[in-house]
């Protein structure tokens, strides 16, 4: 049994990677196009704090969906979402639950294991390697 779902990890991680970025993708629109909702504050100038960020989400979440530049894109935005936590959710109660941060504490973790894993099966990533086992599930 074990070997048989270990031939679908790859698979499995890139379903993850896939809609990780397509939610994260969803808070740039809101920022940058007030789309599917206009945010609550409005739409940010793009050299503002909220700017880069809604940038970092689109952009990085784009670059994430196809799998291109996983690991360092997603370090950068693991970053980013432990500074968003930090800043603007952590001070407003100790509970993530509380303090709306629960989002941000998943998609940090979330990145932070595509950093190390890599982007997965059907990835521009995968696709520029070599063939051959990339990873010690694929053996």
């Amino acid at each position: 049994m074990s070997s048989t779902l270990d031939r679908w990890s790859p698979y499995a991680l890139a379903a993850l990677r896939i809609v990780t970025a397509l939610l994260f993708m969803e808070h740039g629109t809101q920022k940058l196009f007030g789309f599917p909702a206009p945010s609550e504050s409005g739409t940010p100038p793009l050299l503002s704090l909220f700017g880069i960020g809604a940038i970092l989400e689109f952009g990085g979440g784009l670059l994430i969906l196809i799998g291109l530049f996983t690991r360092p894109v997603a370090f950068v935005l693991a970053g980013e979402m432990a500074v968003a936590y930090w800043m603007f959710h952590a001070p407003q109660s100790f509970y993530p639950v509380l303090n709306g941060g629960d989002a941000s504490i998943l998609f940090c973790f979330v990145f932070l294991l595509l950093v190390f894993t890599g982007p997965g099966a059907l990835s521009i990533d995968g696709a520029r390697q070599p063939a051959g086992p990339r990873h010690s599930w694929e053996r």
